[in-house]
């Protein structure tokens, strides 16, 4: 290892990957939006943030915890431009109000992480 590795390291991190806790609220911020599957939601993290990753097994996971509690509920669903049907997920209706809370703290989360990542290139400059 040289410092020009660690100088590297910092201007191009890898992505953060989420744990079960952020990937519940992530979830929940997506599913408040409107309903949708395990694929997209991994998809729409990578394409709205390069900063964080959200494996499968993480993923599912806390799709089956927010099932088990129920905030969530799953149904099958042909979609368009795909080959099977998806299992799509949609929030419950009297879960609303404990999704958005939830989703919130998501929100609140990534404009921390994203002011801090801000304020150290700041100092680096």
């Amino acid at each position: 290892m040289k410092f020009e590795d660690i100088y590297r390291f910092f201007q191009a991190p890898p992505p953060f990957y989420l744990n079960k806790e952020l990937a519940v609220c992530y979830v929940l911020a997506v599913l408040v939006r409107g309903d949708s599957y395990g694929t997209e939601l991994i998809q729409l993290l990578e394409n709205e943030s390069n900063d964080y990753r959200l494996s499968d097994t993480v993923l599912y996971s806390a799709l089956k915890f927010l099932e088990e509690e129920g905030i969530i509920v799953g149904y099958w669903k042909k979609v368009a431009g795909r080959g099977r049907p998806r299992r799509m997920y949609q929030i419950q209706g009297d879960a609303q109000q404990h999704a958005h809370e939830l989703s919130h703290l998501w929100q609140k989360y990534i404009q921390r992480s994203d002011g801090l990542s801000q304020s150290s290139e700041l100092a680096r400059s």
